[in-house]
């Protein structure tokens, strides 16, 4: 019998965790792989919920790799990714993985890859290619795009930079962004199911606020969410539910400014550590739209014939639908964007939008790759020259 190839998949987010989620199921599935499954990061934490306790209920978990966050500090974050990074090469040597496989851009992930690179175990990679000029994550990226051995794309745009990077073009694949098959595959919660389980009645209008860290920009968290928080304050029978910020450097500066603010606004605003995937996408069927900087209002957002107002430069550089308002970090922008979301003309035009990551299938896409791609060699990379 032959034996089955083992992959390796890591997960250090929630957000992240519900992207791979139809992936884990499609490996579990395959005749031929052995699915692996390392957390790390805010899955372990407390304070944003011990999220690892939902992976268990679907997945085995091989290996927990502790990465504690201590705080939000640029030498709290090194210490953290430190730790973790002898936490990941120890699990190596340990599971003996044939392939690992990474998603995004987050420290987390870029300890792992380096972890498997210094391992020299071949990695795939999920969402390369894409542009976030305001985030440190900007050369995380494409630092993991260079240690990496197979690239899933999720549109033709970011394949092509994935090549121009100098990687193979036959080892670079536009799948699509996992992100849409949930929305196509998961049963979501009809309205009064939804209520139920936030515990929480929507109003006449309602939003969804996820705000992170603008990363290369020096102690603007505070400024650029309070203007946001300014801007909801104008708002009349509005309610907000608020998904609060990862642990990037100065995320928990939002994550007590939101708490401080649904103390004071408890009957028309809500908030969460983590939504988890099935209430996030089932919020997105009855909600005006999306207000923030997260990925999602731009990835599954426009799905949902939904706007999204992208604020600041968290997302600068993403391809992006005609659903997104982009407006600047303050209140005036703000306002504006949200005047626009609501006015007879935008709302006239959403369900024309089409979203440009919608490519069908990615799951099984990435997975007939893992299963018939040659590891002979593969981490022998030579550097594609583009012809001039």
């Amino acid at each position: 019998m032959t034996q089955k190839r083992k992959i390796c998949v890591i997960t250090g987010t929630r957000a992240e965790y519900g992207l791979l989620y139809w992936l884990l199921k499609e490996i579990e599935k395959s005749s031929t792989l052995q699915l692996q499954l390392l957390v790390t990061g805010m899955h372990l934490s407390s304070e944003f919920g011990l999220t690892y306790q939902v992976i268990e209920e679907e997945f085995h978990i091989d290996k927990k790799i502790e990465m504690p966050l201590l705080g939000d500090s640029a030498v709290e974050i090194n210490r953290s990714m430190g730790i973790a990074q002898v936490g990941f090469a120890q699990a190596y040597e340990e599971l003996k993985p044939d392939m690992i496989v990474l998603l995004g851009d987050r420290y987390e992930i870029f300890t792992a890859a380096n972890a498997a690179m210094i391992s020299r175990i071949p990695i795939a990679h999920i969402h390369g290619g894409e542009l976030t000029e305001g985030l440190i994550d900007e050369a995380i990226r494409h630092s993991i795009t260079k240690m990496s051995h197979l690239h899933f794309t999720s549109t033709q745009t970011y394949q092509k930079r994935v090549i121009q990077l100098g990687e193979q073009p036959d080892h670079v694949f536009n799948v699509g962004a996992l992100g849409i098959e949930s929305i196509k595959k998961l049963q979501l919660l009809d309205k009064e199911a939804f209520e139920e389980s936030i515990n929480f009645k929507l109003n006449d209008k309602n939003l969804l606020v996820t705000f992170h860290p603008v990363t290369l920009e020096n102690a603007t968290a505070q400024e650029q969410f309070q203007a946001l928080l300014n801007t909801l304050d104008t708002l009349n029978h509005t309610n907000i539910i608020f998904t609060k910020a990862n642990s990037d450097t100065n995320g928990r500066i939002i994550n007590t400014m939101i708490d401080a603010y649904v103390n004071k606004n408890y009957q028309h605003s809500i908030a969460f550590e983590s939504l988890g995937q099935l209430r996030y996408l089932s919020a997105l069927q009855f909600v005006d739209g999306v207000v923030g900087n997260s990925s999602s209002g731009l990835l599954e957002a426009p799905s949902f014939q939904i706007g999204t107002i992208n604020i600041g430069d968290r997302q600068k550089g993403r391809i992006k639908a005609d659903s997104v308002i982009d407006c600047l970090p303050e209140t005036k922008s703000i306002l504006s964007a949200l005047h626009k979301l609501y006015s007879d003309a935008f709302i006239k035009q959403l369900p024309s939008v089409t979203n440009p990551y919608d490519n069908g299938n990615s799951s099984q896409k990435i997975v007939n790759v893992l299963e018939s791609v040659s590891l002979e060699n593969i981490l022998k990379k030579s550097f594609y020259d583009l012809e001039v």
